[in-house]
């Protein structure tokens, strides 16, 4: 096969993150025009990791991080957007190891794009760990963002899995909005360190939708 080919190929593949929709959004029949697609998360694992490290100094190989972030979600090319709700982590885990290797086996670095998805899979260098918040923390930013536009009615829920869960359940029936509730449920689940829980409370406490206008104000 021609180097031409595996490159064409590969492109190909990954291209279907841009059409995948996230599934949790659809589950919660999240109510915006467009809801985010996978492809659109990684960019956004990525570009917080960049923000994140620039305001507080990792002791991390950013490039290695910002790698492992771009490729994180290639199993869902396959198998698609599986919530936690949907499989558990060392299920999800098995299936999407095997799959990976199918969709790396023409590259000729197959091997080291493999490992990095192991290794971020894993969360035991200081880079996967780094990565994993990233990846978690923009789901929560994203949640907060789709609540302050008015998205979500958790009246019209009725199919959504989650809602099962005795944990959210707990934060719901404690009168907390959808956001405050993934927040809560984030800070409490991923071990987050000192900065990402204050990232976090920032979120909760602030209407992060201003950013937006704000820059629009500078434009002027």
């Amino acid at each position: 096969m021609s180097k031409e080919k595996n490159v064409v190929e590969f492109y190909v593949l990954c291209n279907k993150l841009k059409s995948l929709i996230r599934k949790g959004w659809k589950d919660w029949n999240v109510g915006a025009k467009r809801l985010e697609s996978v492809a659109e998360h990684v960019y956004g694992t990525m570009m917080l990791a960049i923000a994140v490290n620039s305001e507080y100094a990792y002791d991390i190989d950013l490039k290695k991080v910002l790698y492992m972030l771009s490729i994180h979600e290639l199993e869902e090319i396959v198998i698609g957007d599986l919530t936690m709700f949907d499989v558990t982590k060392d299920e999800k885990r098995n299936i999407g190891h095997k799959v990976v290797e199918k969709i790396l086996q023409n590259l000729k670095n197959k091997e080291e794009i493999k490992a990095l998805v192991f290794e971020f899979d894993e969360q035991k260098t200081k880079e996967a760990q780094f990565a994993y918040w990233c990846d978690k923390f923009e789901a929560d930013i994203q949640c907060k963002l789709y609540d302050e536009q008015k998205c979500v009615d958790l009246k019209n829920t009725n199919n959504c899995k989650a809602l099962k869960n005795k944990e959210v359940q707990k934060y719901l029936n404690g009168n907390k909005s959808w956001a405050e509730m993934w927040l809560e449920f984030g800070r409490n689940r991923y071990s987050y360190d000192e900065n990402f829980l204050k990232l976090s409370n920032y979120v909760e406490k602030n209407n992060i939708s201003i950013c937006n206008k704000s820059l629009s104000k500078n434009k002027k």
